[in-house]
């Protein structure tokens, strides 16, 4: 959520800076709510200040045995009058949260403007694979090597699942335990949270009102629903709390599923392990002080791009510009793994910086040591990592001419020192 203060003292910063996104801000009647709003609140106070005064006159009238009727009459109307006000202001408040929620964050002031297009890539670690023979593609590698049965799968889930199996589940198990023992070296706390949420919990996240229909819903009434990411679980950890100075930071990181119910049609290319509407992630999360969320988003990226690097697989490393940041985030950087047979970069993790806008939605605040003041705090977050697109590019980086798939030395310790993959008779 945008601080209201910023929109109502430098309305065409606010304006500009969401044009950077191609988001089109009209704010007259936010700045109209806000500006009655405040003119209500400081009459609402006049009156019940001087009805309070008032109301003080009434014993020594009685005692004085003066007639207090036309004083109670006057004492009414005003009560009548502060009513009104409160439920215009009541009304107003709504009007202007409801209006802020819908407002995307604004961009950090080094992110470029416009959207993919204009994405810059920073790093690029390793070299593409170059195959002497005509190399397979991940989803005829898994089906060979018996890794994924993704007829099963879709039998099971429908189309966008499926099934890990022999090989397979323990390649998928050995990437979420080199990641945990990885984050655990790194003093980072690790968190198991509930799958299903509440409806607050996606507000918090800012995935909320917007993207309601993305997730998937699982009761009608109080809007739980399946986590997309365990981002939107770990924001709320200490929604509506204030943290001391001293407790921060806080590194975090959780493992979960991840549940996508994603509009539209895929792509052909995208077919297998791509884009599924369920894969495993685990995820990194950082709560801090404002001036030390710049350190954090580093010190994300370069624990996301150790991983990739530590599993040898060629990457790319980009900047995205502000209309292909999430709605919530401030500064983007993507991790993208090269998969050969699309001739393409697949993202496998997204290292973000919120800023304060997650912890405005959530009321998350720190108070500082020294001067005891309360101020919101900035949240970080990034995938470390997601495994739907490591093992499509494990498959393919790593194929021999023999059909065979050599297992990155990272994940032997946690395949019984298995060292590759080979196709089943």
């Amino acid at each position: 959520m945008l601080d209201m203060n910023l929109i109502r003292t430098n309305p065409q910063a606010v304006v500009e800076g969401l044009a950077k996104r191609g988001y089109q801000a009209d704010l007259t009647d936010l700045l109209a709510w806000d500006e009655r709003r405040r003119a209500l609140l400081q009459k609402n106070e006049a009156v019940k200040a001087e009805r309070n005064k008032k109301s003080k006159e009434i014993p020594m009238l009685k005692k004085q045995g003066q007639d207090t009727t036309p004083l109670m009459a006057q004492l009414k109307d005003m009560a009548d009058q502060v009513k009104a006000m409160d439920e215009e202001q009541s009304a107003l408040e709504e009007k202007i949260r409801t209006a802020l929620l819908a407002l995307p964050n604004l961009p950090a002031p080094d992110v470029v403007a416009g959207g993919k297009e204009n994405n810059q890539v920073v790093k690029v670690w390793g070299e593409k694979p170059v195959f002497p023979y005509e190399p397979k593609n991940h989803v005829d590698l898994c089906v060979d090597l018996g890794l994924i049965d993704y007829e099963r799968g879709v039998k099971m889930g429908g189309n966008g699942y499926w099934l890990y199996t022999g090989d397979g589940a323990r390649l998928e198990w050995a990437l979420l335990n080199y990641f945990v023992q990885e984050h655990l070296k790194d003093g980072y706390t690790f968190m198991l949270p509930p799958h299903m949420l509440t409806y607050e919990c996606g507000l918090t996240a800012g995935q909320f009102p917007k993207f309601e229909e993305d997730v998937y819903r699982l009761d009608e009434d109080s809007f739980r629903f399946m986590l997309p990411t365990a981002e939107t679980a770990l924001i709320n950890l200490y929604r509506g709390e204030i943290l001391e100075e001293e407790e921060l930071p806080k590194r975090l990181f959780a493992y979960t599923p991840c549940y996508r119910r994603e509009a539209g049609a895929y792509r052909a290319s995208e077919r297998g392990m791509i884009r599924g509407h369920q894969f495993n992630k685990v995820e990194m999360f950082g709560y801090t002080l404002p001036e030390e969320s710049g350190h954090m988003l580093q010190e994300l990226i370069d624990k996301a791009c150790r991983l990739v690097e530590g599993l040898g697989l060629h990457y790319r490393l980009s900047k995205l510009a502000a209309g292909d940041c999430s709605a919530s985030m401030a500064t983007t950087y993507d991790i993208e793994l090269w998969i050969p047979s699309m001739n393409e970069y697949k993202e496998c993790s997204s290292v973000s910086n919120a800023m304060d806008y997650q912890a405005r939605r959530g009321n998350i605040r720190v108070r500082r040591k020294e001067s005891k003041k309360v101020e919101y705090l900035h949240t970080l977050n990034g995938s470390g990592l997601a495994t739907s697109r490591l093992m499509p590019a494990i498959v393919e980086q790593l194929q021999q001419s023999d059909g065979s798939v050599i297992i990155p030395q990272a994940l032997r310790p946690f395949m019984g020192g298995q060292e590759r993959l080979t196709p089943k008779a």
